[in-house]
């Protein structure tokens, strides 16, 4: 009779679980139709054209010439100043269009003293406009010299690729009106060491900017890799671990409570996948959790350096043979960034990727700050948050708690939970899961999802 009863116990403790899990278990998102209309309004035409007029500048290296109406980086810099201003009188001048510059000398690539001018538009948000999205692309190019700023080079793919897929989500999403700010950015001096990306960065802090997501695009037009492979359905997304700012207690804590695979930067690549899936047909992101390729580095990096999420987004099949290298042929190779080498399409999907991401974001609400959490020894978790902005309450619908399983690299199951600050998941255990919070706007658009802790903060 013991066993009996100690069999139907056993039956209905597992029984209870199978219920807990069920009532969490789906990880539901609201679909939007005006992701899907962003989608179809990217326009492969429209980047190859703009890839065209950025290759027949001749050259874009950092060094070249800044006077001249048709070749080197000062003609190619005002003419993406010239785009970004004729897209913002299409809508009423939506668009504020600057240089960003500043002199650069002494240094291994740039000796002599040379203005680094990166190109900037931003699209004010309504509600928040003090939170800022940024999408970038590199404007400079170079050959196998770093130092040779006179030789053709092209750069079709490194990088007028990323160049011309912001200048097409600009293009794009300056019809919508969005609750957070929208920054397309041209970035200068990348291949010379990341200038335009640090000047931007330290500009970003001075000016008091809450920086919330950098999507840094860098090759995004290239289907066909060196090892052989043709593939146009996938992308890379690479996404730095802990935060280069973290302190020693941060990380003390960080030993104790986790948090190596939840940075924002690698929960902002996580948001980024899954727009793909949603949004984004015949397409498959790879979360690579590595700062960038290996050994490698990308203007997203001095946003990293400074503590801001940011992420690298590019083709999966990289063809060395088409970077930095002197236009030639030699034993039937052909070397050289050139256009033939460039997939309009390929780039349009990519573009596409970005543009969703963005508008995703900055239709949400701000990312829940000073996100806490508690259930050492219990049999429940508990976790707290504030509202990130008081100008945002009119648009925000509640909260959304998830959670996951540690070794899982998506999250798994989640519960709407309203609009409050607290919450207590009963029943499950702290010890098992990583967990995490999500602004939802009325609209139902959420915004990136934060860990518990500095960790995971994706700031103020």
């Amino acid at each position: 009779m013991y066993k009996n009863n100690l069999s139907l116990k056993l039956i209905l403790i597992v029984m209870v679980t199978l219920l807990i899990n069920v009532s969490y278990a789906e990880v539901k998102y609201d679909d939007q139709e005006k992701l899907h209309d962003i989608v179809s309004q990217v326009s492969a035409k429209n980047i190859e054209k703009d890839i065209t007029t950025l290759v027949n500048f001749g050259t874009r290296h950092t060094l070249s010439d800044t006077k001249s109406e048709t070749r080197g980086i000062g003609a190619a810099r005002r003419w993406i100043k010239s785009e970004f201003e004729t897209i913002s009188k299409q809508c009423g001048d939506c668009l504020e269009v600057y240089f960003q510059s500043k002199t650069i000398s002494g240094e291994k690539r740039i000796p002599n003293p040379t203005e680094v001018v990166s190109v900037i538009a931003v699209l004010k948000g309504k509600t928040d406009p003090g939170r800022y999205v940024i999408m970038s692309g590199d404007i400079d190019s170079r050959v196998s010299d770093p130092m040779n700023a006179t030789d053709d080079s092209p750069g079709a793919n490194d990088n007028a690729s990323g160049m011309a897929g912001v200048i097409e989500a600009a293009r794009v999403l300056t019809k919508y009106q969005f609750n957070g700010s929208i920054v397309f950015a041209g970035l200068a001096g990348e291949e010379q060491g990341l200038f335009g990306g640090k000047i931007m960065a330290e500009q970003a802090q001075k000016d008091g900017w809450r920086i919330k997501a950098v999507l840094n695009n860098d090759m995004i037009g290239n289907i066909q890799g060196i090892n052989g492979v043709i593939n146009n359905t996938t992308a890379r997304i690479f996404a730095e671990g802990t935060r280069q700012t973290e302190t020693a207690e941060e990380a003390r804590t960080r030993r104790f409570t986790g948090g190596e695979v939840d940075s924002p930067t690698r929960n902002l690549a996580r948001y980024i996948d899954v727009m793909a899936d949603r949004y984004i047909p015949n397409l498959d992101t790879m979360m690579i959790y590595r700062l960038d390729r290996f050994g490698r580095g990308g203007h997203h990096r001095p946003f990293n350096d400074v503590g801001y999420p940011a992420v690298r987004i590019m083709e999966t099949n990289e063809n060395y043979n088409r970077q930095h290298q002197d236009l030639r042929t030699e034993d039937g190779i052909k070397y050289g960034d050139t256009i033939d080498g460039v997939n309009f399409d390929y780039a349009a999907k990519l573009t596409a990727l970005n543009a969703v991401s963005l508008a995703s974001m900055a239709w949400a609400p701000s990312p829940p700050s000073q996100v806490k959490i508690s259930g050492a020894v219990q049999p429940s978790t508990k976790l707290e948050w504030s509202v990130s902005n008081d100008n945002e309450k009119e648009i925000i619908a509640g909260y959304k708690v998830y959670w996951r399983l540690t070794d899982s690299s998506q999250w798994q199951n989640s519960l709407y939970v309203g609009n409050v600050t607290e919450y207590t998941l009963d029943n499950i255990v702290i010890d098992n899961y990583f967990f995490g919070v999500a602004s939802v706007s009325k609209e139902g658009f959420e915004s990136p999802i934060v860990f518990p802790g500095a960790a995971g903060s994706f700031g103020e």
